[in-house]
């Protein structure tokens, strides 16, 4: 059995790039895309990984896996906006999580050099890019899905907004 402090299974990640959007705290961000529909950014990508952005602008969505770098220490347990009955955190979208990874998908309007210009951003300003990947449909739609604890919750999420709680 492993644990974050066995060194054997520590994993180091590098930032490709960083966001730049209107988010400048976390109370009042949108707390996923849906909610933050149209809302502009950029994401920078360094210099050194221009080249992995080669055929990316034939895709209208993709997804940004980045790093959570304002959250606080992470819970097992948490109450997520949309609830106010605690949940286990791999049951949630919570930012409090044991690597601090977030997961968007965005609408990809142009890329000019490294800059890829995007809508729909739930991310804070100055969030470190991890990875990014091309939304295929094809690949990623599924039918017939379970929501868990969210069935029901899901209409308010245009009126909910981040509160705060996992800083």
């Amino acid at each position: 059995m492993s644990s974050m402090s066995d060194p054997d299974q520590d994993i180091l990640f590098h930032a490709i790039g960083v966001v730049r959007s209107p988010h400048k705290e976390s109370a009042g961000t949108p707390i996923q895309p849906a909610a933050a529909r149209d809302v502009p950014a950029t994401v920078e990508i360094f210099p050194e990984f221009a080249a992995g952005l080669k055929d990316l602008d034939g895709f209208s969505h993709i997804y940004l896996l980045c790093h959570f770098h304002k959250s606080g220490a992470f819970k097992l347990e948490v109450t997520p906006f949309l609830d106010n009955e605690p949940r286990g955190v791999f049951a949630t979208r919570a930012p409090s999580r044991p690597n601090g990874i977030g997961l968007s998908i965005v609408r990809l309007e142009r890329i000019e050099g490294t800059v890829l210009h995007v809508l729909d951003a739930d991310f804070l300003d100055g969030t470190p890019v991890l990875d990014i990947k091309p939304y295929v449909p094809d690949f990623d739609r599924r039918e017939n899905v379970r929501c868990g604890w969210l069935e029901g919750k899901l209409g308010r999420l245009d009126e909910v907004r981040d509160d705060g709680r996992f800083k």
